[in-house]
């Protein structure tokens, strides 16, 4: 397979996909532990992976905070698509910040601004210059953990949400004829929130498993 013809994945998510360390300042998973560039590793040479993550990207809010500009995800998700088109698949790992009580939404709030601003909008984003759409891939959220400091300061019922949004992802998943992946049952480090090293090597394979089994 040439690399014209290689399947193009786009990992579109915030500081999952971006491979926070959980309990650090902003420090970061080098390649051999952040899920996306194992999965690049699992895959092979016909795929190539684009790494799309940023640490509090939200579904549709604004981050107040110096220094977060520019975090709402639905404003930039179409300029993103059409960036790195063409795209033969999308993988989704979106909602965590959205859960923060601060924002006060339901997993049904999430789930809906996930289904209408993200999934349909990939599903319909035709390439710009060939006859065909992304698929999509839609990754559940790991479930936060509130005993943490942490997580407690910040995801006040997040755990429960969190768990929740699994079955609103899935279903979500299943209406639109998308692929679906849980990282529920992923354990997230000391900080509650963020998956450990172990997790992103589990997902990763998980995804190529998945990925493998799709028929283009």
């Amino acid at each position: 397979m040439n690399k014209m013809t290689k399947k193009r994945i786009l990992c579109f998510g915030d500081s999952y996909t971006w491979g926070y360390i959980p309990g650090t300042d902003h420090e970061r998973f080098p390649d051999d532990v952040r899920f996306p560039k194992v999965l690049q590793k699992l895959l092979g040479e016909n795929f190539e992976i684009i790494e799309e993550g940023l640490n509090s990207r939200t579904l549709v809010n604004e981050d107040d905070r110096p220094g977060k500009e520019g975090r709402n995800g639905s404003q930039y998700l179409v300029p993103c698509l059409d960036t790195h088109d063409p795209l033969d698949l999308v993988v989704l790992m979106l909602g965590i910040n959205e859960l923060k009580h601060k924002f006060q939404n339901s997993p049904e709030d999430i789930g809906n601004l996930f289904e209408k601003h993200f999934v349909k909008v990939i599903l319909n984003r035709k390439s710009q210059f060939q006859d065909k759409y992304p698929q999509v891939l839609i990754i559940s959220l790991p479930a936060i953990n509130e005993t943490t400091e942490y997580a407690s300061q910040r995801y006040v019922g997040g755990t429960k949400k969190s768990e929740e949004l699994k079955e609103i992802y899935f279903g979500i998943a299943k209406t639109n004829n998308c692929h679906f992946v849980s990282a529920t049952e992923l354990e997230v480090g000391n900080d509650g929130v963020h998956l450990t090293k172990e997790s992103h090597i589990v997902l990763a394979n998980k995804l190529n498993e998945k990925i493998k089994s799709i028929k283009w």
